[in-house]
């Protein structure tokens, strides 16, 4: 077994053992969901407010096993298997980020999701960069449109792109931060963006390959 397979699925354990030791601290009344204007606006009871970031850390963590396994495509999978591993690492350190988030916010510690957000979100975008890059063609993992999963070399040039404007869109979410009134124009705006472009590029060299 790969040693980051075990060092993900041990900060999934993590984060059930942070979640049962912050149980008996939390309220009744749980703020779970955030506004644009970092104002809390959902609510949940205490046992989904506290286990609802663990189970779906568990649920993804079945679909990172699963994936390698499955995929048509999976020797593709293997070549680039290091950053497919590194990206989870990733994403699973900032879900247990996200969950001390929930729980000091609701010990009246209160962090501003609009200056968390952007940091926690853009460290993701640049990984996703750096992942696009080295990806292979595959069903589950990179820029999946008709045209790149028909060729690989449109799934190249599409996913040298994309690796461009997703380091692009984690440094433009970084200044969120700083413009935190506005944070969440700063996280949608270029991540929209920017894949509606590598939709349409990837369409575009696919005609050309045609042609």
């Amino acid at each position: 077994m790969r040693k980051l397979k075990i060092i993900i699925f041990l900060l999934v354990l993590l984060s059930f053992l942070i979640g049962l030791y912050f149980y008996p601290k939390m309220p009744e009344k749980m703020a779970t969901h955030w506004n644009k204007y970092g104002q809390a606006d959902g609510y949940s009871k205490k046992f989904t407010g506290t286990f609802l970031i663990p189970f779906i850390a568990l649920i993804i963590a079945i679909l990172y096993l699963l994936i390698p396994q499955i995929d048509p495509l999976k020797n593709n999978l293997q070549k680039f298997i290091k950053y497919y591993d590194i990206f989870f690492l990733i994403f699973f350190l900032f879900f247990i980020a996200l969950q001390f988030f929930v729980y000091l916010w609701n010990l009246n510690i209160k962090i501003n999701p609009n200056r968390f957000f952007p940091i926690g979100l853009g460290v993701l975008f640049i990984y996703t960069g750096i992942l696009l890059k080295n990806a292979r063609r595959n069903w589950f993992v990179g820029i999946r449109t008709p045209w790149t999963l028909s060729s690989d070399d449109v799934w190249q040039k599409t996913h040298l792109l994309g690796s461009k404007l997703f380091v692009i869109t984690g440094i433009i979410s970084f200044l969120g931060f700083f413009f935190f009134q506005y944070s969440y124009l700063f996280i949608l705006i270029p991540a929209l963006t920017f894949s509606f472009i590598l939709v349409i590029y990837s369409y575009f060299l696919y005609q050309k390959e045609g042609k």
